[in-house]
């Protein structure tokens, strides 16, 4: 394109996107609604939702709703294997730190579901497109999972799940305690391999999960927020834990620095590396889902690596196994609904 014809370009995009904005959701209140005053739902069970972060989308899939539009996954693009059969079809409206608002405002959505740390800046735009409730951050899957369920009217299938869940840490909780006795609770690190660093995590969607199983944090970790970012092998000992969990993802630069770092002799003098406590896991449960189905797949993982037994769903009535039926698939349990 001619340069002196690009000023011109960006205006007219930019006008557009407001035309956009204006036809297709004149009817839409225009409010930043917060998680704690949801819209009036009572005749709002099949709204057309955009959600706009993956524990958003997560949730929905949970709830037994099928949003509109989508963001893009962060990994194994454009969407997390264990969520596509439930979004087939589905409209991608591009990057969870930059969605594209015209195929938004394109969708006529009912209720779009945002986040305070991916959108603040977008808040104006996103309120013209439709009803939006923001959530604080994008971690707090059972925050999220509320909201979404407030706002569609499946608060009903919000509490099964979320007594479902409760159930399960109930069980872990008490399943660890006997197996490991005098060795629990344990010292818990969670680490990302990047191609030119390691984060090494004490809060966040994995963070606040094992925090209410009853892990610990290393002593490391303490006063340092999200966690730390270490650049150097020196920084081994920071590691220090008595159970090690390993974020990878299929990288071959990720894979070769992982190789340096566990290669080094001050790994092998780490408590979890001594008594082969160090387990490989999967970023998508452990961190990228940030729903309550990736939840419980964090926990399904915990229950393998511990050895302990699995309770298939317990629900009382075929009725609340159809409403989970989302989290009963990825279980592999077969409802009959």
């Amino acid at each position: 394109m001619n340069p002196l014809l690009l000023p011109m370009a960006r205006r007219m995009s930019a006008v557009l996107l407001l035309l956009v904005v204006s036809m297709g959701v004149a009817h839409h209140a225009n409010s930043w609604a917060s998680a704690e005053a949801p819209p009036d739902t009572s005749n709002s069970t099949s709204q057309r939702i955009v959600t706009l972060f993956q524990g958003a989308t997560d949730s929905a899939v949970a709830l037994g709703l099928t949003p509109v539009g989508v963001v893009e996954s962060w990994l194994e693009k454009p969407m997390y294997p264990y969520l596509r059969d439930a979004l087939d079809g589905v409209e991608y409206v591009g990057l969870e730190t930059q969605p594209n608002l015209e195929k938004v405002a394109w969708l006529s959505p009912d209720l779009v579901v945002a986040t305070d740390f991916r959108h603040e800046r977008i808040q104006p735009l996103l309120t013209r497109i439709s009803n939006t409730v923001a959530l604080p951050d994008v971690f707090d899957f059972k925050d999220t999972l509320a909201a979404v369920a407030e706002h569609t009217g499946r608060q009903e299938e919000a509490a099964i799940l979320l007594q479902e869940w409760d159930t399960r840490v109930s069980d872990f909780r008490r399943q660890i305690a006997d197996s490991l006795g005098s060795e629990w609770p344990q010292r818990v690190a969670v680490i990302r391999f990047k191609s030119d660093h390691v984060r090494i995590y004490s809060g966040g969607f994995s963070g606040d999960i094992l925090d209410e199983l009853g892990f610990e944090k290393p002593d490391t970790l303490s006063t340092h927020g999200w966690g730390m970012k270490l650049s150097s092998t020196e920084n081994i000992p920071i590691l220090d834990a008595d159970v090690i969990f390993v974020l990878l993802e299929p990288n071959p630069a990720i894979a070769d620095n992982y190789q340096r770092w566990a290669s080094h002799p001050l790994w092998q003098q780490l408590d979890a590396v001594k008594s082969q406590r160090v387990f490989e896991v999967d970023p998508i449960n452990w961190m990228m889902g940030g729903g309550i189905l990736a939840a419980n797949a964090m926990l399904d993982d915990l229950y393998r690596h511990y050895g302990l037994h699995q309770q298939p769903l317990a629900s009382s009535t075929q009725n609340q196994v159809c409403l989970a039926t989302s989290f009963a698939v990825t279980q592999g349990i077969t409802t009959g609904c």
